[in-house]
């Protein structure tokens, strides 16, 4: 017999001016791993990161050099509470500047998502605990960019430093 389930979703919050990157992991390694991997890349960042144990304790484990990004982070990881989720709240920086490292950090299993728009995660929650099936990020498409629009683009990102 199947148990029940419920569905839900949890808004994420994002750090003013900042992102979060928002991930599974399979050890409470994680947590140093992905410090280690965001001050040896990124050194100038401001970040907080949480991690949800899945085993033992089931504590979040967390890590950052900013207090109050990291009591974000943890708040994030409280309002998910999903074993083994991960959530980096970063300020003066970009994801894109710490993807492909987080990813190479062995522990890494997945992201979710990388932004700065309203997030949501999708929850599966079961009598055993909770599961993230996805995320929401940011509105759906209100249309396809004319040239306008792509004269933008390029022009964003030549103007903070992705294009020359």
């Amino acid at each position: 017999m199947v148990g029940a389930m419920e569905l839900k979703t949890v808004p994420l919050e994002i750090p003013e001016n900042g992102n979060i990157i928002f991930g599974q992991s399979h050890f409470i390694k994680t947590v140093e791993d992905l410090y280690e991997a965001i001050v040896n890349t990124v050194p100038q960042m401001k970040f907080g990161l949480a991690f949800c144990e899945a085993s033992g304790a089931c504590l979040i484990r967390a890590e950052g050099n900013d207090d109050a990004l990291k009591a974000l982070a943890i708040k994030n990881a409280q309002a998910v509470a999903a074993g083994h989720t991960f959530i980096i709240c970063l300020q003066n920086g970009y994801p894109i500047n710490l993807l492909s490292r987080i990813k190479d950090v062995p522990e890494v299993v997945s992201l979710f998502c990388a932004s700065a728009n309203p997030v949501e995660a999708i929850i599966a929650e079961t009598e055993r605990g909770r599961g993230v099936l996805g995320v929401i990020d940011g509105e759906k498409p209100k249309g396809v960019e004319d040239q306008a629009g792509i004269e933008w683009r390029h022009s964003l990102l030549r103007k903070i430093g992705y294009k020359r």
